[in-house]
């Protein structure tokens, strides 16, 4: 009789790292631990505090990899072509990733457990996110698509958008998905008319 396959490291970390999501979103933060998480995953405690060291640990861990994830999606935009159909692209992986990933959403971008606080060597390692909407707003500047400006102002008030949409869609405040993909293309459409440069 063949053995029953077990999991690999990555496969068990990420199989962890999703349940502990999920417990967070759907059950509270009082339902995250490292016993129950086990329970979920078919594994042990010892496999947890392993893989992620304690409890801490593991809360860095969901962190980095809710943005490893967005990094993801945001590598198969293409860095060429039109500028501005690139820069809607990564509005669109951006909401992408928070479709895919709701459970890892809430700690990525709020703070569902107080002593829960990235410090700066965590921060630094998810830069790279935001860097490539700096780019893809440079490429619209230097292309005269969007009037000179700062690129990495005009990356912060697209940031804010794309979260502020994100964050209502997981909500279910845009309603079926037809009518949110209308209000996402209709918000970055205005947002890129804001930005162009005016007409003579």
């Amino acid at each position: 009789m063949a053995r029953p396959r077990t999991r690999d490291y990555d496969e068990l970390r990420r199989d962890l790292l999703d349940a502990a999501g999920r417990l967070l979103a759907q059950e509270g933060p009082q339902m995250l631990s490292t016993r129950r998480l086990a329970q979920e995953v078919g594994t042990s405690t010892k496999a947890v505090y392993n893989l992620f060291g304690d409890k801490a640990g593991l809360l860095r861990a969901m962190f980095l990899e809710g943005f490893e994830r967005l990094a993801d999606e945001f590598a198969r935009v293409p860095a060429d072509g039109d500028p501005e159909a690139g820069l809607m692209a990564l509005g669109l992986a951006y909401r992408a990733s928070a479709l895919d990933n709701p459970h890892l959403y809430q700690l990525m971008f709020g703070r569902p457990i107080a002593d829960f606080q990235p410090d700066q060597a965590t921060l630094d390692q998810i830069q790279g996110t935001f860097d490539t909407l700096v780019r893809a707003v440079t490429r619209c500047v230097d292309a005269g698509r969007f009037a000179p400006a700062d690129p990495r102002d005009i990356a912060v008030h697209l940031n804010a958008l794309v979260h502020g949409l994100a964050s209502l869609e997981l909500l279910g405040s845009l309603g079926p998905r037809p009518q949110a993909d209308h209000h996402w293309h209709l918000a970055l459409e205005a947002a890129f008319r804001g930005h162009r440069t005016p007409a003579p």
